[in-house]
């Protein structure tokens, strides 16, 4: 099914450049998926937390966007719980939390697959604003 999330994400050329990919968005949530390139490490051989941050933002986003009114980030912040590592697919998923008038808070989970199991990257919650009807 196509929503709102789906028709920005198209549009989205800043995360389809590096690879991210809108599995799922519909009723607040929205997953994302992007794998770690060798343009996304640091000097510390780890991959940059923009680029972790830009993953969760794009879930957030795509989330924040699936009742179709246009909505942005009014904020957020991220906690970053374990370094990526070069060729890592990480997987994020935005849940909204709540709305309330024009508001939202959503959080975000990144993650790794491991041989263990899955593993927390990153833990991000954004706060979301709509700034206008639903779009034409």
């Amino acid at each position: 099914m196509t929503n709102a999330a789906h028709t920005m994400f198209a549009a989205d050329e800043a995360s389809r450049a590096l690879g991210i990919e809108l599995v799922e968005a519909s009723d607040g949530r929205a997953v994302a998926t992007m794998t770690i390139t060798r343009a996304m490490v640091n000097g510390h051989d780890i991959a940059h937390g923009g680029y972790v941050f830009l993953l969760a933002d794009t879930a957030f986003a795509c989330a924040c966007n699936t009742h179709g009114p246009v909505t942005v980030a009014a904020g957020a912040e991220v906690s970053f719980v374990a370094a990526g590592r070069l060729g890592d697919h990480l997987v994020a998923t935005a849940t909204e939390r709540t709305r309330y008038g024009r508001n939202g808070i959503y959080d975000v989970t990144v993650h790794r697959e491991t041989p263990g199991g899955s593993e927390v990257v990153a833990e991000f919650r954004g706060r979301s604003r709509v700034l206008s009807a639903k779009r034409d």
